[in-house]
């Protein structure tokens, strides 16, 4: 019985350095670095349909909470962000908070995202209640 046991140690310190350490980290040292692609948006559920501020496009989130959006036409808007925790009951949500404006055009975007998920290191989801229905928003590095 004792080997089995010091069998499992190799096998769990190779699984322990293998995995990321983001896990550790804010969501708001997650989002920053790195280019982000918004490359589907889905929904679910009845009633009047929403139009997400955003689609398919690039992100670039700073330090500073500076935002830079870069739609599939060339268009870069110029902005900010922020992400705010709200704690209901035992449930923490992470909300993301996204305006940009093209100075060319004088186009305003904004969208708030009612909770934001890694699932993993280099992907997120964003999620939009709107009624009965929810839009999820996918993200990748």
């Amino acid at each position: 019985m004792r080997k089995i046991y010091l069998a499992f140690i190799p096998v769990t310190i190779l699984i322990m350095a293998a995995c990321s350490k983001d896990v550790f980290k804010s969501y708001d040292k997650r989002i920053m670095g790195g280019t982000w692609e918004l490359y589907d948006i889905s929904s679910v559920g009845v009633g009047s349909r929403y139009s997400p501020a955003f689609y398919n496009g690039w992100f670039t989130f700073e330090e500073s909470g500076r935002a830079t959006y870069t739609n599939q036409a060339g268009e870069v808007y110029e902005g900010s962000w922020d992400i705010r925790k709200d704690y209901q009951q035992d449930n923490l949500t992470q909300s993301l908070f996204i305006t940009v404006i093209n100075f060319q055009t004088q186009d305003v975007l904004s969208e708030y995202f009612d909770d934001m998920q890694f699932t993993g290191t280099d992907r997120f989801k964003a999620f939009i209640n709107s009624g009965t229905r929810t839009y999820t928003c996918k993200f990748k590095r």
